[in-house]
């Protein structure tokens, strides 16, 4: 039968995302998204730790002091509305006082330092190529926090400034750690504030940046969630009620392509396994203290033990070990 959809085959990724290993993901929203995929299946991972962050300039620069692990400029700190924030991060990250967000700040940048220190895996997914450069510093923010639009001038980053400002935080990697492997990927989530037209403008500079980066370094990776979105999933029953933002399935099938572009058939096992131990995790019995509800639970437990041994369940085998008589 005739198909009547662009379906992307992709091909296995010559390296290859062990069970084991650390990840750290940064940028846009679809990276926290494979975050929490990851996340679910037992990897270990820090997701999205700065917040949401939409210019691939703002994610070098968080990079750059994380690695470094240097107290963030002064100069970028602001308060608005009496909470403080921060131009170089997401809106998420504030406080009620100034000495409060300094002390949020270096510890989460020590945090993201520490686990570069050991991550095998770095995943970057770029937004837009849109920026807001402060009237008074020059500096391109990551995050307007609603001051007023006049402090500001917009930007369309070239695809030259880009591969620049990621050749210095590419250089700060792999002399902090030589061994961690980078995964870009292009948003697929629309960014129509700026138009349908200028977004596509955006994502094309993007899209290049990213083709132009895998071709000039050997260890860095592109996966094009933007395309399977765009192409393969180009319907709208696969878009949240915004018609911006991919739905619940789409996420699902585009973590489906990650899954099988960079997992040995080892990592799909024990994904199999764990789904089923999920759901047994979350049945909720009518008689939790039936014979064979019991039963369950040691079966359960006996389940999670074995999967010990790979991955780290404690506070699982604590919470069925509490529901065993």
């Amino acid at each position: 039968m005739k198909s009547f959809r662009t379906e992307l085959y992709l091909q296995a990724f010559p390296e290859k995302i062990q069970l084991k290993d650390t990840l750290v993901t940064m940028g846009s929203c679809f990276a926290e998204v494979i975050g929490r995929y990851l996340l679910d299946y037992k990897f270990t991972v820090l997701n999205n730790p700065y917040g949401t962050t939409y210019n691939p300039h703002s994610i070098h620069i968080q990079l750059l002091h994380s690695l470094y692990n240097e107290p963030v400029p002064e100069h970028t700190y602001l308060e608005n509305n009496n909470l403080y924030f921060n131009y170089t991060f997401h809106s998420s990250i504030s406080s009620d006082s100034s000495a409060s967000l300094h002390n949020q700040l270096t510890e989460l940048t020590g945090t993201v330092h520490h686990r570069l220190a050991g991550a095998h895996w770095l995943i970057l997914t770029y937004g837009t190529a849109w920026v807001y450069r402060r009237k008074d510093t020059s500096d391109i923010v990551a995050n307007c926090h609603k001051m007023p639009g006049n402090l500001f001038e917009k930007e369309l980053l070239t695809q030259k400034k880009i591969i620049e400002s990621f050749d210095t935080v590419y250089k700060a990697i792999k002399s902090f750690n030589p061994n961690l492997r980078l995964i870009l990927t292009v948003s697929p989530v629309r960014h129509i504030k700026d138009t349908l037209p200028l977004n596509n403008v955006s994502k094309s500079v993007l899209r290049l940046v990213c083709h132009t980066l895998t071709q000039q370094y050997r260890d860095v990776y592109y996966f094009p969630a933007y395309e399977i979105m765009m192409d393969d999933l180009r319907d709208y029953r696969f878009y949240k009620s915004d018609m911006i933002h991919p739905s619940e399935e789409a996420e699902q099938y585009i973590w489906q392509k990650f899954s099988s572009s960079f997992f040995e058939d080892d990592t799909h096992r024990f994904i199999d396994v764990w789904k089923g131990i999920q759901s047994d995790l979350k049945h909720r019995p009518f008689h939790p203290n039936s014979p064979g509800h019991q039963q369950f639970l040691h079966n359960l437990l006996r389940q999670l033990n074995e999967v010990s041994k790979q991955v780290n369940v404690d506070s699982e085998i604590n919470l069925v070990r509490s529901q065993i008589n």
